[in-house]
């Protein structure tokens, strides 16, 4: 489930805390922390985000009790699938520098209590969003954490490098199960949300791979730049960064947002656009992570806009 956001996972200061030798009056027990990288915090947290967007955008009404509960299990789904991913790419964690310090890579925690961590987790959340919320919900969480973990963890990652355009549907999938948890369904504007990150995984992904193409290489994965080259990783990126910015204003067409609302979003779009074009003009690192870092912002900020123009909306 977390795939549109796992790179960006830091886990410096959890893992500075789980490399003691044992808990210190007033800090949080070493064996805690290690499950909670398990969960991978940031990811979970930007996963919850736009799960709660897809609650406030969706048409009709759901009691706060029910959606704190859809919003709970969409969180846990997203940490156990984490969990299972670590589990899994062990091997390969050990061989990168931003995950070799993770705790079963690190030493620090046996692979199958990971596992099974995210096993029970992923059938606890997947079940109570089926009886506390709908059905629907629960089939479209169901499918994001089998997505996450078989289709793009297991088969697609290490194998070619569309991974991330292929596997991207996992991490756009949350906004879905929040639509879905208010009205029992899917529906066209909640597809827009799912294709807004969907197209935006890919020029974000690749913006991370160019400079930290040899963290990859080192591990086998078979990313884009190592696969097809820099220049044709550069041009795939200004593709999907046109191609995504009629997707982000297309709510502005069919009424999920205002007007005003799809031009600050496009103009968002057009800085993504012209960060893509700096990337394929330059040479060296700099502007792949400039634009990787907008991207964040750039996502972040198109569903701070959804909010607010609901916000508004409703006032007026």
């Amino acid at each position: 489930m977390g795939i549109m956001a796992e790179q960006m996972t830091d886990t410096s200061v959890l893992d500075d805390v789980a490399e003691n030798n044992g808990p210190v009056p007033g800090e949080v027990n070493p064996r805690v922390v290690d499950y909670a990288i398990l969960l991978k915090p940031r990811v979970m947290s930007l996963v919850l985000f736009t799960g709660i967007v897809g609650i406030v955008m969706a048409p009709g009404s759901i009691d706060w009790l029910t959606a704190l509960i859809a919003i709970a299990c969409i969180g846990v789904g997203a940490g156990a699938s984490g969990a299972i991913n670590m589990w899994y790419d062990r091997d390969i964690d050990s061989q990168m520098e931003r995950t070799m310090d993770r705790p079963i890579p690190a030493g620090r925690m046996n692979p199958g209590n990971a596992l099974w961590f995210g096993v029970v987790l992923s059938v606890f959340a997947v079940a109570a969003m089926a009886v506390w919320v709908n059905t629907m919900s629960a089939a479209l969480l169901a499918g994001t954490i089998i997505y996450y973990v078989f289709i793009y963890t297991v088969w697609l990652k290490r194998r070619t490098p569309q991974n991330i355009v292929i596997g991207g549907g996992s991490g756009a999938l949350p906004p879905m199960i929040g639509w879905a948890a208010v009205t029992g369904d899917v529906t066209f504007n909640s597809f827009l949300l799912f294709a807004i990150i969907f197209m935006w995984t890919p020029p974000h992904f690749w913006a991370l791979a160019l400079f930290r193409s040899g963290d990859y290489e080192k591990a086998g994965v078979p990313m884009m730049p190592i696969v097809s080259g820099v220049s044709e990783t550069k041009k795939q990126m200004l593709i999907y960064t046109v191609l995504l910015l009629p997707i982000t204003v297309a709510p502005a067409f069919t009424g999920l947002i205002s007007i005003p609302a799809g031009v600050i979003i496009g103009a968002l779009g057009l800085w993504f656009i012209r960060h893509a074009v700096v990337v394929m003009k330059s040479e060296g690192f700099e502007a792949p992570r400039s634009m990787f870092k907008f991207s964040i912002l750039h996502l972040f900020l198109i569903f701070v806009i959804l909010l607010a123009d609901r916000g508004v909306q409703s006032v007026l």
